[in-house]
This record gives structure tokens, sequence and C-alpha cells, in this order.
């Protein structure tokens, strides 16, 4: 019986906030379900041409005290980039902490407004040692 990925699931706290994060990042929405009766959104979004490895977001409309404040017992997302010194950049400029920056040329972490932990890596060679990257010291948790 083969087994077939089908998504990863991420409750937030706030839809158009997270939305707009994971669209920064590059991914794309590729579907949406409303539940009048269960009061929820969920909303698909993948890489452009990824439509099979999707984040589902899982938006609660009355609130969700559950969800944690630190996700760590989550683990993370991770996504491939052409560059992470670009990447890293983007978000950087849009108000996101780097709290791993990507010293190495290959790997940065950064974290979703809900607190889920994103790992970024270099696809192909790591990228040359560039600042400020190489000297940027980690911040917070990642």
């Amino acid at each position: 019986m083969p087994l077939t990925y089908l998504h990863t699931m991420v409750r937030v706290k706030d839809l158009q906030k997270s939305i707009a994060f994971y669209e920064l990042l590059g991914l794309k929405e590729t579907k949406r379900k409303e539940s009048e009766t269960g009061r929820f959104t969920l909303v698909f979004l993948a890489p452009p041409g990824q439509e099979e490895a999707p984040v589902e977001l899982t938006y609660n409309w009355d609130g969700d005290e559950g969800l944690p404040s630190d996700s760590r017992h989550f683990g993370h997302l991770a996504y491939g980039v052409d560059n992470i010194y670009e990447t890293c950049q983007r978000l950087q400029d849009n108000g996101y902490t780097i709290n791993r920056p990507p010293r190495d040329g290959h790997m940065a972490f950064v974290r979703s407004p809900d607190n889920v932990s994103i790992e970024l890596l270099q696809n192909g060679e790591s990228l040359a040692a560039a600042e400020p990257w190489a000297s940027m010291e980690n911040s917070g948790h990642w």
C-alpha cells in the first residue's frame, strides 16, 4: 500500500497575517474551505509548481486559546530557496526577525506570526559567506 504525503497543518491566530507571511516566502494559495457549522477556515498554500506539498493554515473563527505561544513542540516547516540572502532580506525588510541567520550561506530560521519555526535552505550549493549575515548573532528561539 503506497503512502502519499497530503499536507502539514498549523493552527493560526490571525489568518491574514499568516497568509501574508507565507506569501512573502513565495507560497501561493491553492485551496480554501470555509465551514459555517464548524466555524473555521482552512487555507492551503504551496510553492508554485509543488501544489502536492501544501501547508494548511487552520483558523478557528471563535479564537483558539489552546494555541501555544511557543510552538517548538511542532518542530518546523522547511523550504528550499534560490537565494537565501535575498529571502532573508525580504523577510527582515517586512519586519520579521531572522532567528538563525544564514551565516553559512546555506541555512536560516525565521518564525511565522504564530511562532511556527520555518527552516530556509539554500537550493544547490551554499552561497559564499556574506555580510551582514556572516557576523549576525542568533536571536530568540529557532
